[in-house]
């Protein structure tokens, strides 16, 4: 499971190819090699890092604050057998300097959002103290084109407290550390691609989530993902 946008190289793709997709693409831009460090802040369930393993052969460290991606991730790593090369961890990114490690690379999908505007210096601040001379910062965002306190609907039942940042604000912020930015690029269709697959997923699926979920709360998720399929 990928719960970010996906990457549609043809019309046809599945949105399990798109992820996949947009994952070999994220991995090409770090510009990897062969016993590289990779760390990743908020790993999900694992699929970037032990795709990167496998192709790349690097050593990698996932980090996120729920127990069961925590969970799973775990399980994945030992299935796959890449004990020797990835672990996970269930801390928050701003004890990072606690771990007192460095990477060549880091990267971080779908997270951002959850930050917080206040919190962005903090942010790069932990990702500078733990990050290589030389090495790679990615980060994949939804972005506004205006700084706003975001959509009031989205914000009490979907995300709570979540902040959709403007490309021109992390740029700024990240100069305040160093960081040059080397690439931009949009995925904006992409996302409305992934919207609507999830959309169909769901809906495709009612009847099993009604039995285990109130009318109120499946309208809101269609809602949702129909609402900002249209946006993007």
């Amino acid at each position: 499971m990928s719960y970010s946008c996906a990457y549609f190289k043809n019309e046809n793709d599945s949105l399990y190819d798109a992820q996949m997709n947009k994952i070999h693409h994220i991995l090409k831009k770090l510009n990897l090699k062969e016993g590289d460090t990779l760390l990743d802040i908020g790993c999900g369930w694992g699929a970037l890092l032990i795709e990167a393993t496998k192709k790349y052969k690097i050593k990698g460290l996932g980090i996120t604050l729920s127990e069961e991606q925590f969970k799973k991730f775990n399980e994945r790593i030992k299935e796959e057998k890449l004990e020797d090369s990835l672990e996970v961890k269930l801390i928050n990114y701003l004890d990072l300097p606690k771990l007192n490690k460095t990477f060549d690379a880091v990267v971080s999908v779908g997270m951002l959002e959850h930050v917080g505007r206040e919190q962005y210096p903090y942010f790069f601040q932990q990702i500078n103290s733990v990050l290589k001379d030389k090495g790679v910062l990615l980060l994949h965002f939804i972005s506004s084109l205006k700084e706003s306190d975001g959509d009031a609907f989205i914000k009490k039942y979907i995300f709570p407290g979540g902040i959709i940042p403007t490309l021109r604000e992390i740029i700024s912020t990240g100069t305040n550390y160093a960081f040059h930015t080397l690439d931009v690029e949009s995925l904006r269709l992409h996302y409305n691609k992934t919207l609507l697959c999830w959309y169909h997923n769901f809906n495709r699926n009612l009847p099993t989530l009604e039995k285990e979920f109130e009318t109120n709360f499946i309208r809101m998720w269609q809602l949702y993902l129909a609402s900002c399929a249209a946006m993007f």
